[in-house]
């Protein structure tokens, strides 16, 4: 083996060690558990502020020599009347700890009861990077962006907490979108596109996995005719009428089947981004009143959170550099130029509204920058 390929097999271990480290965490979180978050000496106990219980909070007050903390979003402080701007995470501490009741009222919109009190005698401190951290974390587990924090003691640590370093968390998906590799492909002839294949894309971790719907046979000298759609079990698997995603993606293979050829990148990216429990709790804001933004907002979350570095390197997997993209959302064409693809034409892709999703199309339009 040459010194440079060592290289290389020695920087994918170290990829795939951090890709499994914040996955555990992940599972750790999603299960109410604690983890360490770390960088260099400074260490947080953090736990998922939607799986927290008053038991483990109470835990974590003797692991620690500081009372626990809450850390939100800057979208979900300036929703609560807690912060001016958007654009900082907010620490949320109040004399004695936070506790149950409190934590569930500043991390989920959709909790009912009355407002816990003492919620004017707050204080609120702008994030350290490493809390901020901890919300990246959140939003990896699809989980709600606010975390339950304190200072690690060393001499009470578990020795078998689950640990994670700050810029592994920080850097997650660029490294997991880069790692994606071909695991499986098989013909599957559709309804409309009988020359079908679909092609499964893994990370090293063997995390999220994302699929090429490709149909017909590319020729990649030409610009491929390329569709970047997340995911949407409501709108593609049950037929929802809230959205038009059902719709795209059956008339995207409909129209490449036309054409000759084209790809679907189906991203695993379920509601922007923010998975699909937190993306029934965007429904049940939307039922209370507001829009799909508004109610993204209102979780913690940006308006959207997808990134589209995976969409790039499936391309280039499949050999193919230049595309026509079917999308109305001049952020897609962006990112993927960003990322090295030639998007030599973006091609409208309309359909007609119903009664259930003109208000969802019109805040995709006005204030997604949507071109219908």
């Amino acid at each position: 083996m040459s010194v440079q390929s060592d290289v290389g097999v020695q920087q994918r271990i170290i990829e795939c060690h951090a890709l499994r480290a914040v996955d555990r965490a992940v599972v750790e979180l999603r299960r109410g558990a604690a983890v360490l978050v770390q960088e260099g000496s400074q260490r947080l106990l953090v736990l998922a502020a939607e799986a927290v219980t008053q038991h483990a909070i109470d835990d974590m007050r003797q692991a620690s020599d500081q009372c626990p903390h809450i850390v939100v979003t800057g979208q979900r402080a300036r929703v609560l009347g807690l912060a001016d701007s958007p654009a900082q995470a907010c620490a949320i501490t109040r004399a004695g700890g936070i506790d149950l009741a409190t934590t569930e009222f500043l991390a989920d919109p959709c909790v009912d009861g009355p407002q816990p009190s003492g919620y004017k005698g707050l204080e609120i401190t702008s994030a350290t990077k490493l809390e901020q951290a901890c919300l990246t974390l959140m939003k990896l587990g699809r989980l709600l962006p606010a975390a339950v924090v304190a200072q690690a003691q060393p001499v009470v640590e578990p020795a078998d907490i689950v640990r994670v370093d700050a810029g592994d968390i920080v850097s997650y998906q660029q490294t997991a979108a880069l790692a994606l590799h071909i695991v499986s492909e098989a013909r599957v002839p559709l309804e409309n596109a009988e020359n079908t294949r679909v092609v499964a894309f893994r990370p090293a971790d063997g995390g999220i996995e994302h699929l090429a719907i490709v149909v017909g046979d590319i020729d990649a000298d030409t610009p491929v005719l390329t569709r970047i759609h997340s995911e949407c079990f409501t709108g593609d698997l049950l037929g929802s009428l809230r959205c038009d995603c059902g719709s795209q993606l059956r008339g995207a293979i409909a129209e490449m089947a036309r054409a000759g050829s084209g790809i679907v990148l189906y991203l695993a990216q379920e509601g922007r981004g923010i998975g699909l429990i937190n993306k029934l709790r965007a429904y049940q804001l939307q039922d209370a009143g507001f829009d799909t933004v508004d109610a993204n907002l209102q979780l913690g979350f940006d308006e959207d959170e997808r990134v589209y570095l995976p969409a790039a390197r499936m391309l280039q997997l499949l050999g193919v550099p230049r595309v026509r993209l079917m999308t109305n959302n001049p952020i897609k064409v962006g990112a993927l130029t960003r990322h090295g693809v030639e998007v030599i034409e973006r091609v409208p892709h309309i359909f007609p509204s119903n009664i259930h999703n003109q208000g969802y199309l019109h805040t995709k339009a006005t204030k997604g920058g949507h071109l219908f």
